[in-house]
């Protein structure tokens, strides 16, 4: 029977962990886990996807009679593992400044307070995502097709929650959850971005939104589209400098077709079109489509509608 020197494998990946502790100034200590789980953070997500939809997103065995006490059970359960991991967040935040953890506790729970008491907003904004969904596809039949079947939905789902954590200065938790998202869809949401009522992505596989990106009411992407950075400013070590506004403006009612990529602090004017395969690096004027670009120039001519899939030049 074949072997294997486990204990050696375990003694150097024991060593390596110490080196990477030193070098980022961890505890060497034994104790509880320093770090959010993923894990609960699925659960978290699945248990405010349940609160927010319970006739469609919850238990298959709920009746609306109990909706109600569904709903406040489900979110007493939830919020209380969302508190717990927000707590791990601000203490591994605050680990090297022993000063900062006095209070912790009660600002971990003003935090998920402030948290709980969005989600009526965030149901809200939810429903405008799933109209404008309905009435941007024809495919569509109903509007629970759209909250059951569609990607970008699903999608939004994710980013509306995490944005508000985003917003509440639980940026790890915010990551966990947009990427549990971006790994399901292939929808890339930052959750810093922000995305006003009734977004709608069509199929959306490949869709890219950068953390600084602002995008108005009643937008409509489609798959492979790009809100990017141009460039990364660096620091005199060269590091990348971080928290700089370095993503588009779209204004409301904009269009962007597949395969589109727009790059840098550009703003895309309210009703511009955007066709697919362009590539944008200055503004588009409200009311203009843009029908060919190349790397650095942008043509665009007022009125019409791009005709399909412009070839970039």
């Amino acid at each position: 029977m074949a072997g294997f020197q486990v204990d050696e494998i375990v003694t150097a990946l024991h060593q390596v962990r110490r080196e990477w502790r030193d070098s980022q100034q961890r505890t060497q200590e034994g104790g509880e886990r320093e770090l959010p789980s993923r894990e609960v953070i699925a659960h978290v997500v699945e248990a405010f996807t349940g609160a927010l939809f319970p006739m469609r997103l919850g238990p298959t065995e709920l009746r609306q009679e109990s909706e109600d006490f569904y709903v406040a059970h489900t979110l007493d359960a939830a919020l209380h593992d969302l508190l717990g991991q927000a707590t791990l967040e601000l203490r591994h935040e605050r680990r090297r400044t022993p000063a900062e953890l006095v209070g912790l506790a009660d600002d971990a729970l003003r935090r998920v307070r402030a948290f709980a008491a969005a989600l009526p907003g965030i149901r809200a904004l939810l429903d405008t995502d799933v109209m404008a969904a309905f009435h941007g596809d024809p495919a569509a039949r109903s509007v629970d097709e759209v909250l059951l079947c569609y990607p970008g939905v699903l999608a939004m789902i994710h980013y509306r929650l995490a944005h508000q954590l985003y917003r509440l200065e639980l940026p790890l938790l915010a990551r966990i959850m947009a990427e549990r998202a971006h790994a399901q869809t292939g929808i890339d949401i930052h959750p810093g971005a922000q995305i006003g009522a009734g977004f709608f992505i069509d199929h959306g596989t490949g869709v890219v939104i950068g953390e600084t990106a602002v995008i108005g009411e009643r937008v409509r992407l489609y798959q492979g589209v790009t809100l990017g950075a141009k460039r990364f400013p660096a620091d005199s070590d060269g590091h990348l400098k971080k928290g700089l506004p370095r993503h588009p403006v779209l204004e409301d009612e904009v269009v962007i077709y597949a395969g589109a990529t727009i790059l840098g602090r550009v703003t895309i004017g309210k009703g511009a079109t955007i066709g697919g395969s362009v590539w944008v690096t200055q503004d588009v004027p409200a009311g203009c489509s843009v029908t060919q670009a190349q790397s650095r120039e942008v043509t665009h001519e007022r009125g019409a509608a791009p005709p399909g899939t412009l070839a970039r030049q």
